[in-house]
Parts: C-alpha cells; structure tokens; sequence
C-alpha cells in the first residue's frame, strides 16, 4: 500500500505523495500497461466468476443464493480495488473507474443492509452465512484482516482521486471496530494480521488518534498464546501469538502473516519512536535475511502452514515462497528505509520486487503462481485464477505502485532507491521544490543517467543507491568524475543543482556466480547465477534436445556471457554459461549402492553450452523441467 510519512516524527525519508513518481518507459512502465490492459480488467471478470462480487450482493440483499469461496473473499475485491485507484492515479481509466464505482455501491449497499445492522459493520460471509457469530473465530475468521483491506482500498482512492465515498465506509467500519475492541473492550487481536498497518495508514491521512491507538493495542495484545489453541494442529507461534511482539528473536510461523505483523509494527515505531520496536524488527529481520530466505527473496519454505522453516531449511523443489510473502516483506522492508536509511533494505526490496515477487505473474498478465519454487521437474504451470486468490489481486496492486518504491525526500534532499525510466517530482509548501528525470534500461544496465529539470538553487543533497550487489559505483556529474562508492551504499552529492545538470551512475553489471551457506543441506555444493538485481535458473526449453536439468553441472571459474535477446520472453538479457553433462550410468537403475560397489573413476560427461534465463520468466513457454540452483562439478 502507499506509505505516507510527510508528516510521521521518527521516519528519516519522507515517502512522495501519490503521483510524485511518474513511469516514463521501460520495464516497469510496460508491467503497469499490461496489468491496466490485461490484469485489472480479467481479475474483474474472475472475481465476478468466483462469486466476490455476488458475495455482496448476497449480503446487501440484492439477490439470492449460496455465498461462496474461503470466508475472506471480501479481501481480494479489496485489494483489486486498490490496485485500481493506484492505477487511475498514473492514467484516467473510465471503463475500470467504472467497474470500481459499481463495487463501491455494492459495499456502500452492503453495509447499509439489515444484515450489517446499525453499527457500520461490513463482510458479505458473516452477514451471510453466520450473522449472530461476529467475532466468533478471530484465528481463523479473518473480519479483521479484510476490513483492513478495506481500509486500504478506500486510503488509495481518497489519494488517488479524492474521492471519500469509500473512505466513509471503511471509517465507519473502523469507529465500529474501535468500539468493540477498543480500550477497556475485547482484548482479542486478529488471527492474520493486517489490521495493525491499516490503521496506522488510517490515522495518517485522518489523523485520528483513536485508529493509531487501536493498532498498538492490537500490537500488545499479541504474544499471549490465545490463538491457535482451538482444534486445528496450528499453534500460536503460526498467528504470532507465542511471544510479545517486543521479545520476539526470530521470524516463525505463517509467512504472509509475519511480515504483515512486521511492516505494522514498523508503521508503529515511525510513529511513536518507540526503541523496543525497532529493536525488534532488527533481530527479526537479522533472523529472516541470515537464515529464511531464499536466493530469490522468497519466504517461507514449508507447505504445511504456508510457513517459515528452522533455520537453514531452505528446500528449493518443496519450498512455498508465496508471491504475497515477497509483497509483505517489500512492504516491510520499505518501512524499514523510510524509518532507517539505511540501503540494506532497499536492497532486500529490489531482490523481492525483480524475483520472488515478479515470478508471481506471467509475462501476458494472465496467469499466476500462488508457489514459487527454485526448482521444478516439470509439470508446473500457472493457473489462471486461485479458489484462494489472494495473491492475482495482490501483485496487481503491487505493480500499480511499484513507482512509490523509486525515491523519497527529506530535509536535506531526495534520494533515489530504485532504477526506472521516470519523473520525480518532490513538493514542499505545496509546489514542486525538485524535479528529477531518471533515464536508464535497468535492470538489464547498470547505467543511469539523472537531468535535473526544476531545483530551488539551494544546495540540497542527491543520494543514489549503489546495490549491494555492484562492487563500486561510479557518479559523474556534467561529464566530469564525482565519487566511487562501494555497494550497500548510497552516493551523496550536495550542490546548488541548476536546471539542466546531468548526473550519471555506472553500475557495472556482469553475471556472478553465487554459492550458498553450507548449513543449507538442500543446496549445499550448488552454484546460482546472477546478473544485476536478477537471479537466473536453466529452464528445459533452452537447452538442447535430450538434456535432463537434474544431470548438469557447472564449476565454480565457468565462463559466462550475457547477451540481449529481443525475441526471447518479451525480451531478456540471457546467460549462456559453460556447463557439464554428467552421464550418470547405472544410477539410472538403482537409487542407492555401497561405496565398495562403485570404481571410484569420475563418471562420463561432456561439456554443453547452457542458457540461463531471468527466474521471474521461467513457466511461459510450457510445463518444463527448471532449476536455480546448479551442482557444483567436482
């Protein structure tokens, strides 16, 4: 969701306003007219096939039936009407403004119905199915994880297009769960968190004291092993309910739910400066990026619970890396720079947002994977639409915003996080202080050029990210030579920028070879590929006839290319590394031996040329074999 901090005491970098960032051209700029042309307008369809939409009408009385699907529908309209009012802030859509209007009467008719009472309550399952049990299941029930959807939805389009039709709903949805959980009220919190960073958000843009108070109370309330204690096997530890939120070491648990549960506890610690939050989120996040994260900024490595491993389980072929965990931890991860400034977070964001997350979608902005493995043998495609959707609508409002990511402001300048052809304009005292245009083919080059077009005169600081990932980056500034810095950080040039000044970053991007730590058995003595931001795997249908991805191997000094293919998956920079074809002999008929059995001489292999491409790609030509990680040939 947008993050405003113009006004939040303890962030360090101000988030632009709505609209601040404008996509130009390139990669992003094309991901965001395929999700307006294609994306947005197909979810509509699919949530009217699946019955989000008839839910509603269920529940404003409109017509009659059977409500259907898993009780937290009402969340992927949600989401799907945020991602439009994201869009309609970068482009007029009159066909999906719209459709959007239309969901808008149904909420608005919804919550004015009988079965909401008088109370400004609002979710089509229980108002349908079980409307004397509100309330009843806060593990599972997931009422206040929609309605902090809603109140997201309603922010982004009060944003986007000052409308407050649906601001209206979502507050008096918000006063009613105020007066129900409030201080000195029902001491319970929500099974799946969300509701604690919408309200933080809601505070924000209303400044409502009472919402910011309701989320920490639900942050406090965390931590007292009430949820999960009912017949289902998950135990509190899967909601974030077995320690208080202040103690917690490590990240556990459902996924999804534990970076939500972070990104609003950081929401909390921008307002109120509290130090044992961020202390928190410190050990948390050391915990995530030193032991539970996949090379592809992927979270959560077991299918039961949809939840993160020990330490170091980090399968590649079973792992779950749900798209909405890559989307929780930028959210996460973007709160963290904004309070911090620190580039490691930035750094973490962009690995999500080029790999973890993009794989979600399919480069036609059709189809979507809910799991996202390093490995597959074969036979996994992404399906059109999920029973449980809440990853389609999520990454759709995800790319809408993605400009938000690109560069915040403070007191001493503007800073510049991500890489994308755009405009950036900075305001102060309610006119454009700086305006920036940022040229550059990342993430396929390392080069990027800046033009200043509007500046005040005064000397203010540019500081542009060097990714971890570069070892050095070079600045220029009108040609002439500025600063080399090292990766993981930011470039500071302070001047009085005139208009017209030019800025020119080099990072220079060559592809790598990445090795993992030994304590992950699945991949120990395995080799990655990357090049810039993007991680790389081999997928069948690049390699020649009749080589079976589980035979190749590549050594640790293989050479490697990166070439432009411009008719390859929309366009690629591929990889072709030197690589081994391992004849694996009798181990085609037997699945173990003693060593005795074996003679001991290296088995027969041939060398092959492979072609590497960008993960996020890989599943749009068929179902085949692919995988990231190589073994390393001994």
């Amino acid at each position: 969701m947008h993050v405003s901090t113009k006004d939040t005491p303890h962030a360090r970098w101000r988030s632009l306003a709505l609209g601040g960032v404008s996509l130009s051209e390139g990669f992003w700029a094309d991901k965001q007219a395929t999700n307006r042309d294609v994306s947005l307008q197909r979810g509509y369809q699919k949530l009217e096939e699946f019955g989000n939409i008839d839910n509603l009408r269920l529940a404003a009385g409109l017509q009659e039936g059977a409500y259907r699907g898993p009780v937290f529908m009402d969340s992927d309209l949600y989401k799907w009407l945020e991602a439009v009012a994201y869009d309609l802030a970068i482009a007029p859509d009159p066909h999906l403004a719209g459709l959007a209007e239309g969901v808008i009467d149904l909420l608005a008719a919804a919550q004015a119905a009988p079965s909401a009472g008088e109370d400004g309550y609002l979710n089509s399952y229980w108002q349908v199915v079980r409307p004397d049990d509100r309330w009843a299941d806060l593990d599972h029930g997931h009422e206040l994880y929609c309605a902090g959807h809603l109140i997201e939805a309603a922010i982004a389009f009060h944003r986007a297009t000052g409308g407050a039709r649906l601001l209206g709903i979502a507050r008096r949805f918000a006063d009613y769960i105020d007066s129900e959980f409030g201080p000195g009220r029902r001491e319970g919190t929500s099974g799946h968190p969300e509701i604690e960073l919408a309200l933080v958000e809601l505070y924000r843009e209303t400044s409502e004291r009472r919402y910011l108070d309701l989320a920490r109370l639900f942050v406090d309330r965390r931590g007292r092993q009430k949820l999960g204690t009912g017949a289902r096997h998950f135990g509190p530890e899967y909601h974030q309910d077995r320690v208080p939120v202040r103690e917690a070491t490590t990240v556990e648990g459902h996924a999804v739910r534990q970076l939500y549960l972070t990104a609003g506890v950081s929401d909390l610690y921008l307002e109120t400066g509290e130090q044992a939050l961020m202390d928190a989120m410190a050990r948390q996040w050391r915990d995530l990026t030193t032991r539970k994260m996949h090379l592809t900024a992927g979270f959560g490595a077991r299918f039961t619970g949809e939840a993160f491993g020990d330490a170091y389980e980090l399968p590649s072929d079973r792992c779950y890396c749900e798209t909405c965990a890559s989307i929780a931890a930028m959210m996460w991860n973007w709160r963290m720079l904004l309070a911090t400034g620190d580039a490691r977070y930035a750094d973490l964001l962009e690995r999500s947002l080029y790999n973890g997350f993009l794989s979600g979608i399919s480069l036609d902005g059709e189809r979507y994977f809910y799991v996202n493995p390093l490995q597959s043998r074969g036979g996994i495609e992404r399906p059109e639409w999920y029973g449980c959707a809440c990853c389609p609508p999520n990454i759709m409002r995800q790319i809408a915003l993605v400009g938000h990511y690109v560069a915040t402001a403070s007191e001493a300048g503007v800073q510049i996080h991500q890489y994308m052809p755009s405009v950036v304009s900075v305001e102060q005292d309610g006119g454009p202080s700086a305006v920036l245009r940022l040229e550059t083919r990342y993430p396929w080059s390392g080069d990027v050029r800046l033009t200043i077009e509007q500046t005040t005169g005064h000397p203010w600081q540019l500081s542009l990210r060097v990714p971890k990932w570069c070892c050095a980056g070079g600045v220029r500034v009108n040609g002439e030579p500025e600063a080399v810095v090292t990766g993981g950080k930011y470039a500071v040039i302070e001047r009085p920028w005139q208009v017209g000044d030019i800025v020119d970053l080099s990072l220079p991007m060559e592809p790598v070879l990445i090795e993992a730590n030994p304590r992950i058995d699945a991949i120990r003595g395995s080799l990655a590929i990357q090049r810039g931001p993007i991680v790389y795997c081999v997928e069948h249908a690049d390699q020649e006839p009749g080589i079976d991805l589980l035979d190749v191997r590549i050594s640790s000094d293989a050479r490697m290319q990166a070439q432009w293919h411009e008719d390859l998956l929309g366009g690629v920079m591929a990889v072709d590394v030197q690589g081994t074809v391992v004849d694996i002999g009798d181990w085609k008929t037997q699945l173990y031996r003693p060593v005795s059995q074996g003679d001991g001489s290296a088995p027969p292999k041939r060398e092959v040329t492979l072609r590497a491409v960008p993960y996020y790609a890989w599943a749009n030509r068929g179902p085949g074999a692919m995988r990231v990680w190589i073994p390393a040939l001994r």
